[in-house]
């Protein structure tokens, strides 16, 4: 079975206090738009108190072009790649020399080569190396990305792959969108960058405290519009619906049953909660419709309250705190939804 060996995120250049951010957001909007004053209440409602950004704050108010912002896009991925993949690579204890594949996954930018093509030429790794870039999956990105190399490392027993997962959601911002989509967007969203090392059943058979088991992925028919971008002349325009707690009430106690279910297993059986926090009111449909409490999601209250929605990167980022800080020996869910409407959930077996 494909085993987990190390996640790592990294810690960007700007840790950002929220009501910082609501200042920068009511100098951008207020002049624009009607009740600007009630909308920014959003802000207070977040349950997020810092934000990690790539930019310092005062940037944000600068004029830029789509083209600016997708070239920043590129280099800071690049950086912050490399960075995340050295940590993970030696807290894998495993060489770059080893690697047999990598996935990239972002929804947040736009390259060709893509970012991996990039990684693997700046950090010299190897040649052959299997390449898989993942675009498109917003938040659910994590939880697939780490599904897409247990695959991998499941038909071949010796893949040392490589997931490394970018999201800068900041440099998106478009400041003359004045929905309440961008809104709600600009007091959710920023910046984070990853690296796992997950490997096949011939490596360190020894040390093997993360197996994955199974996992699933759902597309929720007739709800293209629930999450995306528009794209437009000045770059990706956020689609983000207030419908999602209230999909999530409906279809996710009942998604997750039937795929525990296939693998024997039923919610109580279930120790370790490892779920992207979306937002404040994701976190408590997740309470009230799985009947699960504060403690058991207090890793992704955490990683969201310190760092903000990170897109697909904050699964790793509350994965990686399991890791490091502590979990209870049994199952572990790893779950996230995503644009489509969609989800993905992978089954872990966790042991100290």
């Amino acid at each position: 079975m494909p085993h987990i060996k190390a996640v790592s995120g990294v810690n960007l250049p700007f840790k950002v206090p929220q009501q910082d951010v609501k200042g920068q957001a009511r100098a951008l909007f207020a002049g624009n738009v009607e009740h600007a004053d009630r909308l920014l209440q959003a802000f207070d409602n977040t349950g997020i108190i810092t934000r990690n950004f790539v930019k310092p704050i005062e940037w944000y108010g600068e004029s830029n072009t789509f083209e600016q912002r997708n070239n920043d896009y590129i280099d800071i991925a690049l950086q912050y790649s490399i960075q995340a993949t050295e940590q993970a690579l030696e807290e894998a204890g495993v060489s770059k020399d080893q690697l047999t594949d990598i996935i990239f996954v972002s929804t947040t930018g736009l390259a060709t080569p893509s970012i991996d093509a990039l990684i693997i030429n700046n950090m010299r790794l190897p040649e052959h190396i299997n390449r898989l870039p993942v675009w498109g999956l917003g938040c659910a990105g994590g939880v697939a990305g780490v599904a897409r190399a247990a695959a991998i490392a499941k038909a071949n027993p010796d893949a040392v792959v490589l997931l490394v997962a970018v999201e800068l959601c900041s440099l998106t911002l478009i400041k003359n969108d004045y929905s309440k989509s961008n809104f709600i967007g600009s007091s959710l969203f920023s910046d984070g960058i990853a690296a796992c090392i997950i490997t096949g059943d011939n490596h360190d058979k020894d040390n093997k405290q993360l197996t994955v088991k199974a996992n699933s992925s759902k597309l929720y028919y007739d709800a293209l519009d629930v999450m995306g971008w528009d794209f437009r002349d000045d770059g990706f325009k956020v689609v983000f619906s207030k419908d999602i707690p209230t999909i999530i009430n409906k279809y996710i106690k009942d998604d997750i049953d039937q795929f525990l279910k296939k693998q024997g297993v039923q919610l109580s059986d279930i120790s370790n909660f490892i779920f992207h926090p979306g937002g404040r009111k994701v976190l408590e449909a997740y309470m009230g419709a799985l009947h699960i409490d504060e403690a058991q999601l207090a890793n992704t209250r955490n990683v969201m309250t310190e760092n903000g929605n990170m897109s697909s990167v904050t699964v790793l980022y509350v994965l990686e705190r399991f890791l490091k800080q502590g979990f209870v020996d049994g199952l572990g869910l790893m779950l996230a939804m995503g644009p489509g409407f969609s989800s993905e959930m992978l089954l872990l077996d966790m042991k100290n």
